[in-house]
């Protein structure tokens, strides 16, 4: 019986070898994989070229050793079976591709106790900082402590000491609110997830500023706390809607929501917009599957992802520079879901 020869260990290509197959120096070499450092246009792309045909990877692993740091960045999402948080995290790596920096991704499913632990693992990976949506101040403080930078996205904790990239929630709720008064609804319910997180705060904030300014009275039984689950927001939707004095129009402050509250109302036999008008908050590929399509506040995810990137590689640079939050605008789009109030 024959056997096959065992083959001795895999010799990886050298930085040197690379410098030899484009003729630089070694150190112009590493200056024109790594990024950091000038290195012409045409020497950078040569050197590329010289590494891709020998097979050079660089090692990663070995350059944050020697730099205590690296070219890593960690992201910490709240739940991306969420489409939010989903284009949220793809635009953060598109932006990342775009300046040669790899993403450390932890995913918290909605457990907001893991928070604290999936930072200290990021921390452990020696990543040169942090984009998050954070669920807790403690996230910043932490952070803070062991000196890596972080942005806080979708919604801050910490406004006065870390930057934050999210868009004018209070603004938008207030417009989208307004759009249903125009329409002539008055009992108007508001389904929202929590008010501990400034998400959900100035969302409920911008509904009750549209009420006041139309001077309607607030019914505080047609605000509902509905989490971020479809199934509970399906049945908090079907226990409004079932009143007989029941609302003639909600607003739902996430896509979560919106889709439970799409969902009861087909469980009902009510029909959108002819007995209960519907305006969303955030948008969702199924928004334009149904008949007619959901009207919505669309905040743009990938660009808050790929801002808050920006954000992050900026405060990397100029660490002494000052706290900022950056506010990006929303679109509301109309598809039909939104028609004057039925004849009682």
């Amino acid at each position: 019986m024959s056997e096959t020869p065992r083959r001795g260990p895999v010799v990886r290509p050298t930085i040197r070898e690379v410098a030899d197959a484009a003729g630089v120096s070694r150190s112009t070499a590493s200056r024109a994989l790594s990024g950091n450092g000038y290195a012409a246009p045409e020497v950078r792309e040569r050197v590329r070229a010289a590494a891709k045909e020998i097979g050079y990877v660089v090692d990663v692993t070995a350059r944050s050793l020697k730099q205590r740091t690296s070219r890593s960045v960690g992201v910490l999402v709240s739940d991306l079976r969420n489409v939010f948080y989903a284009e949220l995290a793809s635009g953060i790596g598109e932006e990342a591709r775009a300046h040669g920096r790899t993403l450390v991704m932890v995913d918290l499913r909605g457990e907001e106790s893991d928070e604290l632990e999936a930072a200290e693992t990021l921390v452990g990976s020696r990543v040169s900082g942090v984009i998050a949506t954070p669920v807790s101040r403690e996230l910043s403080a932490f952070l803070s402590r062991v000196g890596v930078p972080l942005i806080e996205v979708d919604r801050r904790f910490d406004a006065d000491e870390t930057d934050a990239v999210v868009v004018d929630n209070r603004a938008a709720a207030r417009d989208t609110t307004s759009r249903l008064l125009a329409a002539g609804h008055e009992r108007i319910a508001l389904l929202i997830d929590e008010t501990e997180w400034t998400t959900g705060e100035e969302r409920q904030r911008g509904y009750l500023d549209a009420l006041a300014s139309r001077k309607v009275r607030v019914d505080e039984s047609l605000i509902v706390q509905a989490g971020w689950d479809a199934e509970e927001a399906m049945a908090a939707a079907q226990r409004i809607l079932s009143r007989p004095d029941r609302p003639t129009a909600v607003f739902a402050a996430n896509n979560v929501l919106t889709e439970g509250t799409w969902r009861a109302a087909s469980a009902l036999g009510l029909r959108i917009p002819e007995d209960v008008s519907l305006a969303g908050f955030d948008d969702a590929p199924w928004m334009t599957m149904v008949q007619p399509g959901v009207s919505t506040r669309m905040q743009d995810a990938g660009a808050l992802g790929a801002t808050a990137m920006r954000a992050l590689l900026e405060r990397i640079d100029a660490p002494e520079s000052p706290v900022r939050t950056i506010v990006l605008p929303t679109q509301f789009v109309d598809r039909g879901s939104i028609a004057p109030p039925p004849a009682r």
